[in-house]
């Protein structure tokens, strides 16, 4: 059985910048060990799977996403590559795709400009103290975190954009956390706030760009700064930009694609 897939580089305009995704289109669901050992081979940070839904009044496609070791709830940057393939390789006739997940309703929309807005939840955080994991894993780290208890992530704050370009967590003590991730996050110097995030328990050194952490990001920046609208980097080797808005119980978290693979699985 041959498979379509795409590679999409997410939240940048170019190519081998921002966050690569694989994207496979399916016609029916196949075993989640198939998934998993496809999204192993992938050996990127996300591979989206997309199953058509037009027995649902309120979803076009149903996706799940996988890492090369586990699925997740929930991934903006594999979700905007999906919409791009959706728009531009599947005939899509228009300018919003409606998606079903573990996390519920996703849409994105094409915006005049060119860029793909998410629609995402608004994720609630608690406060609390810096686990000592965190702690030993990234010395200088504040005595208080913040937890996501619907993405398992915990964030710290740090001083400023320069001690999280140079953030130098001990990986192997953050695999200890398991499928909890670490977000780091500062007020930025040329937009409004930047962000790293390492969740090796996931099989994710360093993600490139995270769309779903700023679903998180978003909300605390958006009460912090005192405005809704704001201008994200997320400050990996590769790099990556975002445009986020706070919407009440909503975040919109707006990015653009580079089209980088276009190809055939061979599936047994």
């Amino acid at each position: 059985m041959q498979t379509p897939i795409f590679q999409i580089d997410a939240f940048t305009n170019t190519l081998f910048g921002g966050n690569p995704a694989a994207v496979m289109p399916l016609q029916r669901w196949l075993p989640d060990s198939l998934l998993q050992a496809i999204a192993g081979e992938n050996n990127l940070s996300e591979t989206a799977f997309l199953v058509a839904t037009p027995e649902l009044d309120d979803a076009d496609f149903h996706i799940r996403w996988f890492t090369p070791t586990a699925e997740v709830p929930l991934c903006g940057h594999a979700t905007l590559a999906s919409a791009w393939v959706v728009f531009n390789k599947l005939d899509w006739p228009h300018n919003i795709v409606r998606f079903q997940s573990k996390s519920g309703p996703l849409a994105v929309s094409q915006k005049p400009d060119g860029w793909l807005e998410l629609d995402f939840p608004n994720l609630a955080f608690e406060r609390c103290p810096t686990p000592a994991l965190i702690t030993e894993a990234l010395p200088g780290s504040p005595d208080e975190a913040f937890f996501v208890p619907n993405d398992t992530n915990y964030m710290v704050v740090l001083e400023s954009e320069a001690e999280v370009r140079s953030a130098v967590p001990d990986i192997r003590k953050l695999a200890q956390l398991g499928n909890q991730g670490l977000i780091v996050t500062a007020e930025g110097e040329h937009c409004d706030f930047v962000s790293r995030y390492f969740a090796p328990g996931v099989g994710i050194d360093e993600d490139p760009v995270t769309g779903s952490i700023h679903s998180m990001l978003t909300p605390y920046w958006a009460e912090r700064l005192g405005k809704t609208c704001l201008q994200a980097r997320q400050l990996s080797a590769r790099g990556g930009e975002l445009r986020c808005e706070l919407k009440g119980e909503r975040v919109a978290i707006a990015g653009q694609a580079a089209f980088f693979l276009e190809g055939s699985v061979q599936l047994p």
